[in-house]
């Protein structure tokens, strides 16, 4: 069972009429739309490279300004941070020695701060 079709296409029975040369002239122009548009790709992508250069460019700036303001930020609070240490480290010895002087006046002292702060909690 042999059916032809009208027009450009193929036949049912696998011969050809002047489909081929149809179907041929699509395929070369779809080639051709996408190598134009492949072309116009190319020439977006060599306009817009300066711009995407300065961006670049501005951003590395961005970061090296935060960089700059951040380093002696950060050394400030590394010195505070030392010197936070070492007044801790000063008040526990003078809190230890005070203790060792006066065992039963810092026991007392003790119970009276732990009374008044039970009773502030419990309010």
């Amino acid at each position: 069972m042999e059916t032809t079709a009208s027009g450009n296409t193929l036949s049912m029975s696998g011969t050809s009429t002047n489909s081929d040369g149809a179907f041929n002239k699509a395929s070369s122009n779809a080639h051709a739309a996408v190598d134009s548009m492949a072309g116009a790709a190319d020439d977006a992508m060599r306009k817009a490279k300066p711009a995407i250069d300065r961006v670049a460019a501005m951003a590395h700036q961005a970061v090296d300004k935060a960089v700059n303001v951040a380093g002696p930020t950060a050394d400030w609070l590394s010195a505070q941070g030392e010197s936070l240490n070492a007044r801790q480290k000063k008040l526990m010895e003078s809190t230890c020695s005070y203790v060792s002087a006066n065992p039963m006046k810092s026991v007392g002292i003790a119970l009276v701060a732990g009374f008044l702060l039970s009773r502030i909690i419990i309010r």
